[in-house]
């Protein structure tokens, strides 16, 4: 039997995906682990091996489209399997429910169901495989994840709902027409019959449809843009935090002066070694780099502040991993430096250049985006003042720098000049409170006013 192809899940929160291009073409013949077509997920792009070696047909998964996950998109044949133009696979015999078991009753026409269900996992992350809820699965409850989280919200049951999918699978549109069956057989109740909600708070306001906005302004007066992935699930996240976490946010200075001089004092003292490009310094550090470094440290000196909410406990991290935010084209992304408590500033400076250089290439893995205790968002190289960030969940705090400018401060009494920055902090309120902000806040700004402390 031919060895199904499907569009993997790669990412934590991905529902469908688009295949950027693919590396073979129908009827080439392909070596299992060969690279057969790169995904473009809302934060990277990532290649998928074949599962099996033989020849590409059925070639379904078209570029630039959007794709459920779990979805075929081609087929490999064996050298010793015949291929029927214009027949795919599902046409000739049902699928196996469930991976590894074999159909109790033969199929039609005396085809063999398949063994298994093949999954071609990236390259990148060998071995993951698409979720229990999405595969391991009787026939009649396959869907895709944004249907299940539709039909639970709906209080339906997926197994209730007639499919209109491949093999029967229950899609978001089907859902949408249950619910609103389901609505209309609630209309149809006696007045007695029907059930009374007492709403708990009131309805959010809706925003205004596509419609509405395209009305304000003149025909011919602007293009559409489609939205891609990658900005379609920064809308959805913002939305989400600012809709559900209570934001709280605090702002002081910093003077920066010893700083500076410590960091030029580090540059210049770096050890050289040879690279393609001749001789360079082994690290260039950042005020960013310094940063981070002051942040983490801050976090373990307050541990309590080094926590995620969740509704039945708070989660107290054991280290301090910071997410930075990147800008790439068409969006941002927070690559991790993991345990940057731990890393000395050459090492924390080497890993970011690494991390931001693949992340404008998304060529970075799921698990250096996915995670950590808290962010540090810097504009200060745009000459930004100060701003406030927007938490990125499962963080309690985010970390808005803004640029280092020369200010008079008042020092003994004696007006002087100091290069001074402005830092906000974002909190989560429910996991964060405010006398526990301001001591982060404070551990923060010790460790940049007297950064001799972050090397010991």
């Amino acid at each position: 039997m031919p060895t199904e192809v499907i569009l993997p899940k790669v990412d934590m929160d991905m529902a469908t995906g688009q295949i950027s291009r693919w590396f073979a073409e129908e009827g080439a013949h392909v070596k299992k682990g060969d690279v057969l077509f790169e995904i473009e997920t809302d934060k990277a792009a990532m290649e998928i091996d074949a599962p099996a070696s033989g020849t590409l047909r059925n070639v379904t998964g078209k570029e630039r489209v959007d794709i459920p996950v779990g979805e075929p998109v081609a087929w490999i044949y064996a050298d010793d399997e015949v291929y029927e133009s214009g027949m795919t696979p599902q046409n000739r015999a049902p699928i196996s429910p469930l991976i590894g078991e074999m159909s109790a009753k033969p199929a039609e026409g005396g085809a063999v169901p398949p063994t298994s269900r093949s999954f071609a996992p990236p390259s990148a992350l060998p071995g993951i495989s698409p979720t229990r809820g999405e595969i391991g699965q009787s026939q009649g409850e396959r869907a895709t994840p944004l249907a299940r989280r539709l039909a639970r919200e709906a209080g339906l049951k997926i197994a209730e709902i007639q499919g209109s999918g491949p093999r029967g699978r229950v899609m978001r549109a089907d859902v949408e027409a249950a619910v609103a069956a389901k609505g209309a057989a609630t209309l149809g109740q006696p007045a007695a019959e029907i059930p009374v909600e007492i709403p708990s708070a009131p309805a959010a306001t809706k925003p205004m449809s596509d419609d509405q906005v395209l009305k304000l302004f003149a025909e011919g007066s602007y293009e559409l843009v489609p939205h891609d992935n990658m900005r379609k699930t920064i809308a959805r996240r913002l939305v989400e935090a600012k809709s559900t976490i209570p934001h709280f946010y605090l702002t002081l200075d910093c003077e920066l002066d010893a700083l500076l001089a410590l960091r030029t004092q580090l540059n210049a003292a770096a050890p050289m070694r040879k690279t393609d490009k001749g001789e360079a310094p082994a690290y260039k550090l950042s005020v960013n780099d310094m940063v981070i470094k002051a942040m983490a440290m801050a976090l373990m000196a307050v541990p309590d502040a080094n926590a995620s909410w969740t509704e039945n406990a708070m989660v107290k991290h054991k280290h301090a991993d910071v997410g930075v935010a990147v800008s790439i084209p068409g969006g941002l992304i927070t690559p991790i430096i993991r345990h940057a408590d731990e890393k000395t500033l050459s090492v924390i400076s080497n890993e970011m250049k690494d991390l931001a250089s693949r992340a404008r290439s998304r060529k970075l893995k799921p698990e250096e985006y996915q995670g950590g205790t808290t962010a540090v968002s810097n504009l200060g190289m745009f000459g930004v003042k100060d701003f406030a960030a927007v938490i990125n969940p499962p963080h309690a705090t985010i970390l808005a720098v803004g640029a280092g400018e020369e200010r008079a401060v008042v020092k003994n009494g004696e007006i002087k000049i100091a290069t001074v920055m402005s830092v906000t902090l974002s909190t989560d309120h429910r996991a964060v409170d405010g006398a526990l902000g301001a001591e982060l806040l404070g551990a923060f700004k010790r460790l940049i006013e007297n950064p001799m402390g972050m090397l010991v």
